[in-house]
């Protein structure tokens, strides 16, 4: 079993405090196959690595799946239901899965739809190639698109969300569109057990996570095996906390 090597403060304390991280393009897990998207020697992820995608534990993408969380952005109250859909869509020659996120205010009035598009890769890691989102105000209107980007244009590269074994200081880019997205990963500890309203887990990894476009926030997300992302927060800089609270999932011998 996999103990602490950082403790939550002393973590916190390194990507708010240390220059050489916060702002800085992460390197690549040990044992991945492509180089650091977003960095100086990125290029796109090869179409022929994802010709036979193996599963990941700890951000599965099984069609069917409806997880769906509860929290606050600030001092809203939200829903969050988040869909992996039986669609896909061809980015860069691979087929990515659609996943389906969509916030709403306890009036059931939409807040924020975002169709997000992950691929496994033949290893297992989970790649991010773009996202269309668009929030909306109280009255229903479209508010903006800010954030939206896709792998292989203006720029933008595909990002890593969950290597196919993490590990303990692993660190990388999640996605790259400069000054749109650039969101980063570190993972701090594995094997957590944690409650949330959906139940007591065990076998957590625990991540830090931020962006050089928001540099003074940070948060914590915790992915369950078999689940993936159950419990997301801001430690720094913000006010958005999430939490499993449901999830249903296909049945595997249908």
């Amino acid at each position: 079993m996999t103990r602490w090597t950082i403790t939550p403060v002393a973590a916190l304390a390194l990507v708010l405090g240390t220059a050489g991280l916060v702002g800085a393009d992460l390197a690549q897990p040990a044992g991945a196959s492509h180089p650091d998207p977003g960095g100086a020697t990125s290029r796109p992820v090869p179409a022929v690595d994802f010709d036979r995608p193996a599963p990941n534990r700890y951000f599965p993408l099984r069609p069917g799946t409806v997880m769906t969380l509860r929290g606050n952005d600030g001092p809203e109250r939200l829903v969050e239901t988040v869909t992996v859909t039986r669609r896909t869509k061809p980015i860069q020659g691979v087929r990515a899965t659609v996943v389906r996120d969509v916030l709403r205010r306890p009036d059931g009035s939409l807040a924020e739809k975002t169709d997000d598009w992950y691929a496994a890769d033949n290893e297992g890691a989970v790649w991010y190639f773009g996202e269309a989102t668009a929030t909306y105000d109280a009255h229903g209107h479209l508010h903006s698109r800010e954030g939206s980007w896709r792998a292989g244009v203006h720029g933008a590269r595909a990002g890593l969300v969950m290597p196919a074994r993490p590990r303990v200081t692993d660190a990388f880019r999640q996605e790259f569109f400069a000054g749109h997205a650039e969101d980063q990963a570190w993972l701090v500890q594995r094997e957590v057990s944690s409650s949330v309203p959906y139940g007591r887990l065990h076998g957590l990894v625990r991540s830090l996570e931020w962006s050089r476009l928001e540099p003074r926030v940070v948060s914590e997300k915790l992915y369950a095996p078999g689940i993936g992302l159950v419990r997301e927060r801001d430690l720094a800089g913000g006010d958005e906390a999430f939490a499993l609270v449901a999830v249903s999932m296909p049945d595997p011998h249908r």
